[in-house]
């Protein structure tokens, strides 16, 4: 495996971005979105997830090439809501199984350790074990499961959402 270098993410990076996001919109359930997004429609979410302190988004960059991408962002819009943030991870295709998830994790979760954060939340659409997989390596437990909550190519899917305190213990 080539040496994968993470990074903080630039706009530069938004068309491969976007086409990492829209092959899970149109071939799986993973996202709730239903269309492919185009380019220029991405540069609001682009921003409200690539800043500098408790909202950030990380890259992998393989051979020069994105290879997967993961951000913190903001959880509810409601003010009380501001100390929990919803975390997200996707990697192309190609790049899956080779640990590149757990790169960025670890680079995400350590960029934001030092922020008024009190807890990373994940929604999980079911099934989906490798993403189950990595939220409970990273300390993430089940809070609860959503039942039929959305509805993608003509079936009603579960959602599992996780939490973890930003800081664990013996961190």
């Amino acid at each position: 495996m080539a040496e994968v270098r993470i990074r903080p993410a630039v706009r530069g990076d938004l068309p491969r971005l976007t086409e990492i996001y829209n092959y899970y919109v149109v071939n799986t359930p993973i996202t709730f979105d239903l269309e492919p997004f185009a380019v220029e429609d991405r540069g609001r979410w682009f921003e409200e997830h690539a800043g500098t302190r408790r909202h950030r988004m990380f890259v992998a960059e393989d051979a020069g090439r994105v290879a997967g991408y993961a951000y913190a962002g903001s959880f509810h819009d409601r003010a009380a809501y501001d100390t929990s943030v919803a975390t997200s991870i996707y990697c192309a295709l190609e790049a899956k199984g080779r640990g590149i998830g757990t790169m960025l994790y670890r680079a995400l979760f350590d960029a934001i350790k030092s922020e008024d954060i009190n807890r990373l939340m994940a929604g999980i659409t079911l099934p989906n074990e490798a993403s189950v997989a990595i939220h409970r390596k990273f300390g993430f437990t089940r809070v609860g499961v959503f039942s039929e909550c959305g509805r993608k190519f003509g079936k009603y899917w579960d959602v599992m959402w996780m939490e973890r305190p930003l800081r664990l213990s013996g961190e």
